[in-house]
């Protein structure tokens, strides 16, 4: 199974830009995109149902703003949409598809960049989460958390981490709740294959740092630890260039 995450920064902006034909080429099973700032009704009728997908939706109550979706060819046994906290489903940061052999959690964790309100937003957040990831790993045949985490988990995932020592999403609290993620049931999969340095997910519009890969790696797969074996390869694709992120690519041997 090849699962992709991707934060398209607006998905009817991203189709403008060429998405669709890069999935057609990309040839995934399972598309995970956070920020769609969308709902269907604002999308083609029948979007990528040519390309064998079926749509699961889970859009912000603001319009414009933040939401999730995941386009999947493999049939669900179970779609669970938001994750049972008002707050979070308001803004629609959640959605789960449970297959045969594993389930699929889609996230979009909050930003805190944009001021002390949603810093401290962020904050309850992963309070929150890290419990009820566990309780859903606990309840699966294992589980894949992929999305847009807004956080860097060590200095070798951000351009300047000395300068970036006070930024939002390089906090030593949030570093500290990445580490507790990895340190209760779930791997990094894409450092499980990939210990080099330079390898990016985000870059600021500002002053060409995409062309010269002033980044961030922020968008994940975290898998539990019995999913671990079964992992055939993750890679970053930063040609992808639909959004101020790039995908990142899982694939997964299934049964």
């Amino acid at each position: 199974m090849k699962i992709i995450t991707y934060n398209v920064n607006g998905l009817r902006a991203a189709i403008t830009k060429g998405l669709n034909e890069w999935i057609k080429a990309t040839d995934a099973d399972v598309l995970c995109f956070q920020e769609i700032k969308s709902n269907p009704d604002q999308v083609e009728e029948n979007y990528l149902e040519n390309l064998g997908y079926k749509g699961y939706w889970y859009p912000a109550q603001k319009k414009g703003y933040s939401g999730v979706a995941i386009f999947s060819r493999i049939k669900p046994l179970h779609v669970e949409y938001g994750c049972g906290i008002e707050c979070y489903d308001f803004e629609g940061r959640v959605i789960r598809l449970d297959f045969e052999d594993f389930s699929v959690m889609n996230v979009y964790m909050p930003s805190g960049s944009s001021g002390e309100e949603r810093q401290q937003f962020k904050f309850k957040w992963m309070e929150d989460f890290l419990p009820y990831a566990k309780k859903i790993a606990d309840q699966s045949k294992g589980l894949v958390i992929c999305g847009d985490f807004n956080i860097c988990h060590k200095p070798i995932d951000i351009h300047n981490p000395k300068s970036n020592a006070n930024s939002s999403g390089f906090l030593p609290q949030e570093r500290e709740w990445m580490q507790t993620l990895f340190d209760n049931g779930f791997v990094d999969a894409f450092r499980h294959f990939n210990e080099e340095p330079h390898h990016y997910t985000w870059w600021s519009y500002r002053a060409g740092s995409r062309g010269k890969n002033l980044g961030w790696r922020i968008d994940y797969h975290a898998v539990t630890q019995n999913l671990v074996k079964h992992l055939q390869r993750a890679v970053i694709l930063p040609e992808a260039k639909h959004s101020d992120h790039c995908p990142v690519l899982l694939e997964i041997k299934t049964s």
